[in-house]
């Protein structure tokens, strides 16, 4: 009996999921995204909610699609291999929507452009002033 009812929620659950468990294209990535982010909102800290279950599920399909988009590998790998200095600079830039006018602490338009470029690398006091700007740890610069 237990058995039978495991297996029709399974199908059930299959029917309205199944566009999120093997996702195809950008929007149902955007979508199992927005789900995720529901979901972990609504979630216990808990092993025993099975919100949890479908999270990890979910996060399994995502990892899937981001795995098979050779833009979101090649962000990944230059994240990983890139200077982390200049990452979190661009991640404050993002944050923040600042330009290259936008960043006294490191200088003119054109350091910031070369810093940017890699040309150029933050120095001490480039760290030291947006750390202090930004509020955040002066590590979180170095590798």
């Amino acid at each position: 009996m237990v058995a039978i009812r495991v297996k029709e929620a399974c199908h059930e659950f299959a029917e309205v999921a199944a566009s999120f468990l093997c996702i195809d294209d950008e929007q149902g990535y955007e979508q199992a995204l927005e789900l995720v982010e529901e979901l972990l909102v609504e979630a216990e800290d808990s092993c025993e909610d099975p919100i949890n279950a479908i999270i990890e599920l979910l996060a399994r399909a995502i990892e899937t699609y981001e795995n098979q988009q050779e833009e979101l590998l090649d962000f990944e790998r230059a994240a990983v291999e890139g200077d982390r200095g200049l990452a979190i600079l661009r991640v404050l830039m993002d944050q923040y929507q600042l330009g290259v006018s936008d960043l006294p602490e490191i200088g003119s338009k054109s350091m910031v452009s070369r810093v940017l470029s890699g040309e150029r690398q933050l120095n001490r006091n480039h760290i030291q002033a947006l750390s202090t700007r930004f509020n955040v740890s002066p590590a979180l610069f170095f590798q």
